[in-house]
């Protein structure tokens, strides 16, 4: 089975005032097959998948006309199957900064991470194809985007995090390791529970490391997905 989806569940998001239901989604894929399928696993859970898209222009149409509370899409889209999908994920968190975007790549490519995360990490998310396999994770990452949170694929977040350790260098060995379970997505009582400590201690240490890196009280909107980010600019 597919490893698990990781997702920043934390205190430092400020979550959105809870959205009604149903929730609006709008899927954009272009394979029929995978787009009925993501529809399917939507719809019995409760989504209104209030319309579906097989390519860029398409897509901004109906999520323009629709507003959905999230949009799915897929990154590889026509006419170049390039990265179609982002640049339109770019587009509706422009205009239309309350959709929520989750998009989904066949390959894992850390720029597109980069990219979408640019303007903020709340309402976004980025996964890989496959954990749509995971459907109850799969289902809570879309709800967790429609109240404002953010998603990242743990193996995204890894190769973020592999060959890069120089900007770590300023966090001592237990901040260190906090900062790994954070990139886990694990909250601070999942850290604490994991190192056998208070929430307290692990509170402690994940302020030291925002100080350290420089993530201020005005990025607490996404200071936690930044914290695990940030060490990239500094690199």
């Amino acid at each position: 089975m597919y490893p698990p989806v990781t997702q920043f569940e934390t205190r430092d998001l400020r979550l959105q005032s809870p959205v009604p239901e149903p929730l609006r989604v709008v899927v954009g894929e272009d394979n029929v097959l995978l787009r009925a399928g993501t529809v399917r696993l939507l719809q019995d859970a409760g989504f209104d998948v209030v319309a579906q898209a097989g390519d860029h222009d398409d897509l901004l149409r109906k999520v323009r006309a629709h507003r959905p509370h999230v949009a799915v899409i897929d990154i590889r889209m026509p006419p170049t199957h390039s990265d179609e999908g982002l640049q339109a994920a770019k587009t509706i968190r422009a205009e239309l900064p309350h959709v929520g975007v989750l998009l989904l790549s066949a390959h894992l490519e850390e720029r597109y991470a980069r990219e979408l995360l640019a303007d903020g990490a709340e309402g976004v998310g980025y996964l890989l194809k496959d954990r749509v396999a995971e459907v109850e994770r799969f289902i809570t990452a879309v709800h967790r985007i429609a109240q404002g949170g953010s998603v990242l694929d743990p193996e995204v977040v890894g190769t973020m995090i592999r060959g890069r350790r120089g900007a770590l260098e300023i966090l001592t060995p237990r901040e260190r390791e906090v900062l790994g379970l954070m990139a886990e997505g694990r909250s601070n009582r999942g850290i604490a529970d994991s190192l056998y400590v208070s929430e307290r201690a692990v509170e402690r240490h994940v302020t030291a490391i925002f100080s350290k890196l420089r993530l201020f009280p005005a990025d607490h909107l996404h200071r936690r997905v930044l914290a695990v980010l940030a060490h990239l600019r500094a690199a």
